[in-house]
């Protein structure tokens, strides 16, 4: 049977702290974080052009009420704060 990552023996605590990837190659690791927005429904649109307009950022799913789930990827946590507080909630309200 080949090795693949569901074969290998996993440490559990590796994997729930998001220390253990499949390549063996940690200098390829991401983090990857999922954020709720909400914004007001008429404003939906506007907040959804500066989301997918920052570096990394997705939208992976809306709703019309104001809801836009939105995934991040970046190298690193630290950058995933970074691209969090690049728009706050009164630079969304320039938008």
């Amino acid at each position: 049977m080949a090795d693949t990552p569901f074969t290998r023996n996993v440490d559990r605590r590796k994997f729930i702290n998001g220390r253990w990837t499949t390549s063996g190659d940690a200098d390829h690791a991401v983090e990857i974080a999922s954020i709720l927005v909400q914004a007001r429904p008429e404003r939906l649109s506007a907040a959804a052009r500066a989301i997918e307009a920052l570096p990394g950022a997705q939208i992976y799913n809306r709703d019309p009420k104001g809801k836009l789930v939105v995934v991040i990827e970046a190298p690193n946590a630290g950058s995933i704060g970074e691209t969090q507080s690049r728009y706050s909630g009164e630079d969304m309200e320039a938008a």
